[in-house]
């Protein structure tokens, strides 16, 4: 999951957005399924948008067949016969094929899908095939990502103005949601409740598309027999709801009667032929792979990172300061806090480099600048316990007294190895003649604040207050 930096904290905001989510429900007198709708914070067009930006971590993190591969066209095909029959809400759907020998498959919200080749490797049918897709594109029909997260209320979690785009996090839109791509995120975690109705659901869409929704059943025996402590990756993260093959043949045999003929077809024998040829990664090829692309990714943003030599006016209602002409000003300029950051180091939830500028009014009887500096810091380690403080002392800032607060936490950027590097964050704070309390935190990983120290104490040299 992403790690919060110091910054995190320093301003919040909460998402509450009602619309509907969805149940499924068996019509006695026809056997179809009805998708009936519930209680979910999110639109659709929020998941879309979520969906899109997890989409491209998970390719920039994920190895991937290209598109133009045999195996991912095919895979493709059978994707939007499917999705030709899902009901409710149009999703702008993609398919794509991991390089990932272990059984598994999953969705993201708004419709982006991804199947590991060990799941192409093993099907025997196309039937199979389309059985594990239906009802991963299931979980997209019903909403059970923002289902969850609505339950969970992580809409309501307090939400930092930046994020973290070169941690181990999602990217921008997951972390305004609160939502964790992880493991053990609740996109990919779902109740036995939301798994029976994606069963359910997914078997309806089978039958629509001309499937035999039987094919789904005999996959889920296939992968109870395969289970144990060294089962299938899908079991762990679809969980039997319970009688799992019975459940679902119980909701076919309502359907209305078809005769379902064998349909594999010669594409699906020639895809077959050439996946026994492949070899795929293992889970701990897939970390490792992960891990070397979060360190190209690291190394290429760094030249975004590299404050040029010229240098612009900021002209905030607060104060004014000079910052270097290629980072960019996030936040209104007559707002009560900006911040100022190379473009590569920011995104929604977190900041690596750069400054945040705000202010706030002392409480009562903590008016002094000593006083309002530790109760900021104090609320700081509060809520992150990782926050060390390393020296705090009073220096004169262009004539004005002013406190500076030495900090180290773990910042959102991370090793080779996937642990986070420290953080240094200088805190500086000021008093105004009314009162309140200018800030500034000046913040980068801990080996890179010495290359960034010119920059930042001639923007600290440039500050003015209003």
């Amino acid at each position: 999951m992403k790690r919060s930096s110091t910054l995190s904290l320093l301003a919040l905001v909460v998402i509450t957005v009602a619309c509907a989510t969805h149940r499924v429900a068996q019509n006695p007198s026809t056997g179809r399924l009805d998708v009936q709708q519930g209680f979910n914070q999110y639109s659709p067009e929020q998941e879309v948008e979520v969906g899109r930006q997890a989409a491209a971590e998970v390719k920039r993190q994920m190895p991937l067949l290209q598109d133009g591969d045999p195996v991912a066209q095919y895979v493709r095909k059978v994707g939007e016969r499917l999705i030709a029959h899902a009901p409710g809400f149009k999703y702008p759907y993609e398919f794509h094929v991991v390089n990932q020998k272990e059984i598994n498959a999953f969705a993201l919200p708004g419709g982006p899908t991804f199947v590991n080749l060990g799941t192409v490797q093993s099907v025997d049918t196309e039937g199979e095939l389309a059985g594990v897709m239906a009802h991963e594109i299931s979980h997209v029909v019903l909403r059970h990502a923002t289902s969850n997260a609505s339950k969970e209320q992580m809409a309501q979690i307090p939400l930092a103005i930046l994020g973290a785009v070169l941690g181990n996090g999602t990217g921008g839109q997951l972390a305004r949601l609160g939502i964790s791509l992880g493991a053990n995120g609740v996109f990919l975690k779902y109740s036995r409740d939301a798994e029976r109705e994606a069963d359910e659901l997914g078997a309806q869409i089978m039958y629509d598309a001309g499937y035999n929704p039987y094919d789904l059943v005999e996959f889920f025996g296939k992968l109870e027999q395969q289970g144990g402590s060294g089962g299938p990756q899908f079991l762990s993260d679809h969980p039997n709801p319970g009688n799992r093959q019975e459940d679902v043949a119980k909701v076919i045999s309502k359907f209305p009667k078809r005769n379902y003929a064998r349909e594999d077809t010669h594409e699906f024998e020639t895809v077959k032929e050439r996946v026994r040829g492949m070899k795929p990664m293992s889970a701990q090829e897939v970390a490792r792979y992960q891990q070397e692309q979060q360190v190209k990714m690291q190394r290429a943003a760094m030249e975004e990172l590299r404050p040029s030599g010229s240098f612009k006016t900021l002209g905030a209602g607060f104060l004014t300061m000079e910052y270097p002409s290629n980072w960019q000003v996030i936040g209104s300029e007559q707002s009560s806090g900006v911040t100022i950051a190379p473009r590569g180091g920011v995104s929604e939830n977190a900041i690596a480099y750069g400054v945040v500028a705000s202010g706030f009014r002392p409480q009562p009887g903590h008016e002094s600048l000593e006083a309002a500096t530790r109760d900021l810091v104090n609320s700081l380690q509060q809520q992150n316990q990782n926050v060390q403080i390393q020296d705090a002392q009073r220096i004169s800032v262009n004539g004005m007294p002013a406190m500076s607060v030495t900090m180290i936490s773990p910042s959102p950027l991370s090793d080779g190895s996937g642990r986070p590097v420290p953080e240094q964050d200088s805190l500086i704070t000021v008093q105004r003649q009314d009162g309140a309390i200018i800030f500034l935190v000046f913040v980068a990983p801990q080996q890179d604040m010495a290359a960034l120290n010119g920059t930042y104490q001639r923007m600290l040299q440039s500050l003015r207050v209003q």
